[in-house]
């Protein structure tokens, strides 16, 4: 068993605290207060664009849980990857409670192997399925997560 610690500072600036005022924006606090991310609500939900917001955040979780999953299955098999991407996307939805939740994460990763080391598109879809079974984050959702896996 592991604890995994992360934070969140918000702080009034001033003003009527009414729905359509109070500020969304707030720090993410990550390592003891070594790293801070700027965090705020989605822009749809009165917040910054230029922040992360919670979603976002989510979906990247979901994507580097898959991706260091992926990774550490093709080290065992000793099958040498060279790069990896992914462009995920979320989509926030009504679930089936009729509230608004990301009903499906779909993760859309780009690997780029070493020569004479990419594997048969069966293999590859395995590989996938296997790291999707083995990420820690899928593990803790009952969000549908989908690989729309791509090579290059």
């Amino acid at each position: 068993m592991s604890i995994h610690q992360a934070g969140v500072r918000w702080q009034h600036q001033g003003g009527a605290f009414t729905y359509d005022r109070y500020s969304r924006d707030h720090d993410m606090v990550f390592k003891q207060g070594q790293l801070v991310v700027a965090g705020s609500a989605a822009p749809q939900f009165r917040g910054s664009a230029h922040c992360i917001d919670p979603e976002e955040a989510f979906v990247a979780a979901l994507a580097s849980c898959h991706m260091l999953s992926f990774l550490a299955i093709c080290a065992r098999k000793r099958i040498a990857v060279e790069s990896y991407e992914d462009d995920a996307e979320g989509v926030l939805d009504k679930g089936e409670e009729g509230r608004l939740c990301l009903t499906e994460v779909r993760l859309k990763p780009r690997i780029r192997f070493a020569p004479g080391q990419e594997p048969a598109p069966q293999e590859l879809s395995a590989l996938h399925h296997r790291a999707h079974a083995e990420c820690f984050i899928a593990n803790s959702v009952r969000t549908q997560v989908r690989v729309i896996a791509a090579q290059g």
